[in-house]
């Protein structure tokens, strides 16, 4: 049975609300992130269904009764949260361009050979879930390393033959036990690979099945077939960025500080497994909970203890797994990316690992702490997402560009 106007108004104004202020106790984290996330990032569409409902509601019924102006009122404040929710998604737009002119200079921009304007794809968005992108060929399920199909990749590239193309590396989420790659990272690599970049996202071994560090080095493995074989995708091996969102940002930033680390390679010891910029969504930095942060300790004994470290593993360990605990001064070109909502991994964890990258780091770290953002707000394609694409985008052109300039010009 359908629910009556005053219940969808009722809940779609609690929806509304839940993403404009979501609650913070923990056991709540789960449903509210759900909420706010989708919420946040179809907030047009749902504004336009609450007109639609509303309009032919009271065609049909008029303002007789008090619940019919009741459900007008909810309608309206509804309508007002949806608004306010859709113009703060389009700060992403400043929020990222600040972040990078911060970084990397106020003239950073001019060093890009045709970088992509900040304008909002309306047609795109409308319909958030379309897959189908002729300029874009993907190549589906190749080993990068024996094991079945936790060991599979697939590749992203421009329909026309590119040679020497810039690689980026994805790595999805899903708290170290789900996910798989078809499911993250897609509008940034669709978006990437149109502007002629090869994009390679991964599978690797799940917890509990597989324990740490089994997880990053199949990255690692990933990212050696990388610089082995992306030549014949027409990929650069020269240049290899690397990025993910939660756990996989996780990953992708671990991955950036343990630079041919020989201990998470074993058997390709000598592989270079080196990436030339880091790009990490919403991710988990402190895993072994140095910072003393209660949610950080509570994911590393919920979480982390029990399903995905195994029980001999000791506290060198989790340091050695913690991206926090590995900043370093030969760390790569860093953006990282973070919502000030999200519900699962708490902004000051962001704020916290940036500090300590730019107190270390000779390289330049952009951080954009995205107001009204929650965990996976790059899912899909939306307003917000849609600008930090734009804006990574940016960010991977002029790291590439500084990659690959002699160091004779950088200092003259």
């Amino acid at each position: 049975m359908k629910p009556d106007f005053v219940t969808r108004r009722a809940a779609q104004l609690g929806l509304a609300a839940l993403a404009l202020r979501p609650p913070k106790p923990r056991p709540t984290s789960i449903p509210v992130f759900f909420a706010g996330w989708l919420t946040g990032e179809l907030a047009p569409h749902l504004l336009a269904l609450t007109a639609a409902d509303t309009v032919q509601h009271v065609a049909r019924h008029g303002l007789r009764r008090r619940s019919d102006r009741a459900g007008l009122a909810l309608a309206a404040l509804s309508a007002a949260g949806f608004a306010s929710l859709i113009a703060t998604s389009q700060k992403a737009r400043i929020e990222v361009e600040s972040a990078l002119t911060e970084a990397l200079g106020e003239d950073y921009i001019a060093q890009l050979a045709s970088p992509s304007d900040f304008s909002t794809p309306w047609g795109r968005l409308l319909m958030p879930f379309r897959i189908h992108e002729p300029d874009v060929v993907r190549d589906r399920n190749v080993a990068y390393a024996p094991g079945g199909k936790r060991f599979l990749l697939d590749i992203y590239r421009p329909r026309e033959t590119v040679r020497d193309a810039p690689v980026l590396l994805q790595i999805h989420g899903g708290a170290w036990t789900i996910g798989n790659k078809e499911q993250q990272g897609l509008p940034l690599m669709r978006h990437l690979a149109r502007r002629g970049w090869v994009c390679v996202a991964i599978n690797y071994p799940l917890s509990p099945a597989s324990r740490w560090p089994a997880h990053i080095v199949a990255a690692k493995q990933a990212l050696a077939w990388i610089r082995e074989h992306i030549a014949e995708y027409g990929g650069d091996p020269r240049f290899v960025a690397v990025t993910g969102g939660s756990a996989g940002g996780h990953l992708a930033a671990l991955l950036a500080l343990s630079q041919n680390d020989p201990a998470l390679q074993p058997g390709f010891e000598e592989a270079d497994t080196s990436v030339q910029a880091c790009v990490p969504h919403y991710g988990v930095y402190d895993v072994a909970a140095s910072t003393g942060e209660e949610e950080s300790r509570y994911r590393l004994e919920s979480l982390m203890a029990r399903r995905v470290f195994a029980p001999e593993h000791r506290l060198d360990d989790y340091l050695a797994a913690s991206p926090m605990d590995r900043v370093a001064e030969d760390a790569p070109p860093f953006f990282v990316i973070h919502g000030k909502h999200d519900s699962l991994v708490p902004v000051a964890e962001a704020r916290e690992f940036v500090a300590r990258l730019r107190a270390k780091s000779a390289h330049p770290v952009a951080y954009a702490e995205l107001a009204g953002a929650q965990h996976a707000f790059d899912v899909f394609p939306s307003i917000r997402s849609t600008h930090v694409v734009r804006g990574v985008e940016h960010f991977l052109d002029w790291a590439r560009a500084q990659a690959l300039t002699p160091v004779s010009e950088k200092n003259s």
